[in-house]
């Protein structure tokens, strides 16, 4: 099953960052973004990525054929016979179809660019932003049970601000971000191909029109995720998953 990656936007929330280069090459510890999301699928026996690139999407493309001689050490022979002698084996078993969606393209457009490489009845599509220890078979097979056309993983999220408890116009408590009773799209979903069908001619963004049809035609649902969740927005968002990469505080890293 592909596993399609929207990595075409410009992240202006981040633009410390990405001035310089696109969001999903933003660096977690030692990887960059996408890297760390396509492990996660990975891990659960998912292998085959198209990514949805745009803005500064030729900096994606080399990154994917550089990745040997990034993630390693080795040493070249400059002579004639030039050649190169890897000396640690850091290497990932995917395949990765990077298409040119465009820099200014919207996410429902860059879905339907991609169209001709989906040839199952399913693929999977997330955000190249988003971070979680949601269980993606799981995920899988709640798809499947409910045999609608779309499932999104619903996540709660963390309030911003920090809230007051009042009783009778008095204060009570305080209670610093807390993570909130509604439900919002974390990404991480499974389509069936013919949500294809849901894209008008003209771009859009795949979150109004499309979700809002499926939505009334009774065919999306939600797979409740509960665990860690977390987007990638701000250079503040950036520091703080540095910084539970630096303590070790990683529920999104599920494997070795």
């Amino acid at each position: 099953m592909k596993i399609v990656i929207l990595c075409g936007g410009k992240g202006t929330r981040m633009r410390e960052e990405t001035e310089f280069r696109p969001k999903p090459l933003v660096e977690v510890g030692d990887n960059p973004i996408i890297w760390h999301i396509m492990k996660i699928y990975s891990h659960y026996g998912f292998h085959d990525f198209i990514l949805c690139v745009g803005y500064k999407g030729d900096m994606i493309k080399r990154y994917f054929m550089e990745m040997s001689w990034r993630n390693n050490d080795f040493t070249v022979k400059t002579t004639s016979h030039a050649s190169i002698q890897f000396h640690t084996t850091a290497k990932e078993d995917w395949n990765v179809t990077l298409v040119d969606t465009g820099p200014e393209t919207l996410t429902g457009g860059r879905i339907k660019r991609i169209k001709k490489y989906i040839h199952d009845e399913n693929f999977m599509l997330t955000y190249g932003d988003g971070l979680s220890n949601v269980n993606i078979k799981e995920l899988w097979a709640y798809h499947q049970q409910t045999g609608k056309l779309a499932t999104l993983t619903g996540v709660h999220p963390i309030s911003p601000f920090g809230v007051i408890e009042t009783k009778n116009s008095i204060v009570t408590a305080f209670k610093e971000k807390p993570i909130l009773d509604d439900l919002i799209n974390g990404g991480f979903m499974v389509l069936n191909r013919k949500i294809f069908d849901y894209l008008p001619e003209k771009d859009c963004a795949f979150e109004q029109e499309p979700l809002h049809r499926l939505a009334a035609d009774a065919q999306l649902a939600v797979y409740k995720h509960n665990g860690f969740w977390t987007a990638i927005d701000t250079h503040k968002d950036v520091e703080r998953v540095n910084e539970l990469w630096r303590t070790g505080e990683t529920p999104w890293k599920l494997w070795d």
